[in-house]
């Protein structure tokens, strides 16, 4: 066996998780975009609030995606902080002056932006992919987008390995508590195991995906030989009605946003 699954699967069979893989990344795709060209507030909570709403019709509860969704959230948080501290622009009404943190009514709707807009681009990728099979989605790309065999596989075989990750991340973290490396409540310490355990994670990535890539030449997936199709996926009148949805959600985020 060249890789183990490691992805979880969620909601499968919810009405929008059993839509073809192509389908919800082209509607991803238009949904994203708008958000990612737009500043505008009410825009941007639209945006997230259709992502909560559409999130039990992909079989996630909206907590079970906020849940999902933490590094994205602390990266929200770490953009509004930064900004607090580091913005240039500084104009507007004073609304709080403690020490080094000087927020305005500027500062405070710039950092609010950029950390909606982040989120109204992750959750959305989030609720997409964690309900998509790696090879539903391998075979979506051959048959709908005509990608190479060689892409589609690469992409099953990435796929895949990316819910290794965690497991990966802990095993080393347990592995340098055993030798001693714990941070012991020291902010300096924890920074450094952190920076220790990220390096162990890379490597040990990198020698994975070697051996896979080996693997995998030695079965013949670079051969260049012509590949059938194993699981025939139709594409059904769901899929259009997703992504038309996709583009009128798109259209009223870009509406919002120029009102």
């Amino acid at each position: 066996m060249i890789v183990s699954s490691a992805v979880d699967v969620t909601g499968r069979w919810a009405p929008l998780a059993r839509r073809t893989p192509v389908a919800k990344i082209l509607a991803l795709a238009l949904f994203t975009t708008a958000a990612l060209f737009t500043r505008d507030l009410v825009a941007l909570v639209f945006a997230l609030a259709v992502t909560l709403l559409a999130a039990p019709l992909f079989g996630i509860t909206p907590w079970g995606l906020l849940r999902r969704g933490w590094p994205a959230l602390f990266a929200a948080a770490t953009v509004v902080l930064s900004l607090t501290l580091f913005a240039a622009d500084r104009s507007g009404t004073v609304l709080l002056h403690f020490g080094p943190f000087l927020v305005t009514t500027t500062v405070l709707q710039n950092a609010t932006t950029l950390a909606l807009r982040l989120l109204a681009i992750a959750l959305p990728s989030i609720l997409v992919f964690s309900t998509t099979d790696p090879t539903d989605l391998a075979d979506s790309l051959t048959q709908h987008a005509r990608v190479p065999a060689r892409f589609a596989i690469g992409a099953l075989a990435a796929f895949r390995l990316v819910g290794l990750l965690g497991e990966e991340w802990r095993t080393i973290a347990m592995a340098r508590r055993a030798r001693g490396l714990d941070a012991g409540g020291n902010p300096v310490r924890w920074v450094r195991v952190f920076a220790g355990t990220g390096f162990g994670l890379l490597v040990a990535a990198i020698r994975r995906g070697t051996r896979l890539a080996v693997a995998m030449d030695a079965r013949g997936f670079d051969s260049g030989m012509p590949r059938g199709l194993a699981r025939p996926m139709p594409w059904r009148p769901g899929d259009w009605l997703l992504v038309l949805a996709g583009a009128v959600l798109a259209v009223m985020i870009q509406y919002l946003a120029h009102r």
